[in-house]
């Protein structure tokens, strides 16, 4: 079993992102990737913006700030809230993509290895192989390079990951 949404993907290291923000801009251009989704290619605000509205630092972007300030520039038809993989993958059969965290940091497990030690993406679908679910995600570019859609497996990542949803209020 399959779902991907045909979610456009957004390089952190494009060029109209400020130079001084791109190593950290995974989440702001996360949050654009799935606003241009969700309002049909009309995102209302760019990832610099982004940036600054969700409180984007050198470290990279906290949950709660990107829970709390998402809310703000969301308003109150929009429920923007931390969820868990199933609710996650609810989402995405429902047509909305996913903002994903991976963060080995907060999460206190230094000495091991994952897909990403720190990074927002937006998770744009799943499969389940072998009762094995694999996330598929935009891995929001590198230099020289734009998104590409990668296969992360979910066991192997599961203790960092941090599934946040933007669902309009009444769906």
């Amino acid at each position: 079993m399959k779902t991907q949404l045909p979610v456009q993907g957004y390089s952190q290291y494009d060029t109209s992102i400020q130079a001084n923000y791109r190593a950290s801009a995974c989440g702001p251009v996360t949050a654009y990737v799935l606003l241009n989704y969700l309002f049909t290619n009309a995102s209302p605000y760019q990832p610099n913006e982004l940036y600054k509205k969700l409180g984007g630092t050198r470290i990279g972007l906290f949950t709660y700030r990107f829970i709390c300030n998402m809310r703000k520039l969301l308003g109150p038809n929009w429920k923007v809230n931390k969820c868990t993989l199933q609710v996650a993958l609810n989402e995405l059969k429902n047509g909305r993509p996913v903002a994903l965290k991976f963060d080995k940091y907060f999460s206190l497990q230094w000495n091991k290895s994952f897909t990403f030690s720190y990074h927002w993406v937006p998770l744009i679908g799943y499969e389940l192989v072998d009762d094995e679910v694999i996330l598929l995600i935009h891995d929001n570019g590198g230099r020289n390079r734009p998104s590409q859609i990668r296969r992360v497996h979910y066991s192997e990542n599961a203790s960092i990951l941090t599934f946040v949803q933007i669902t309009p209020i009444g769906e």
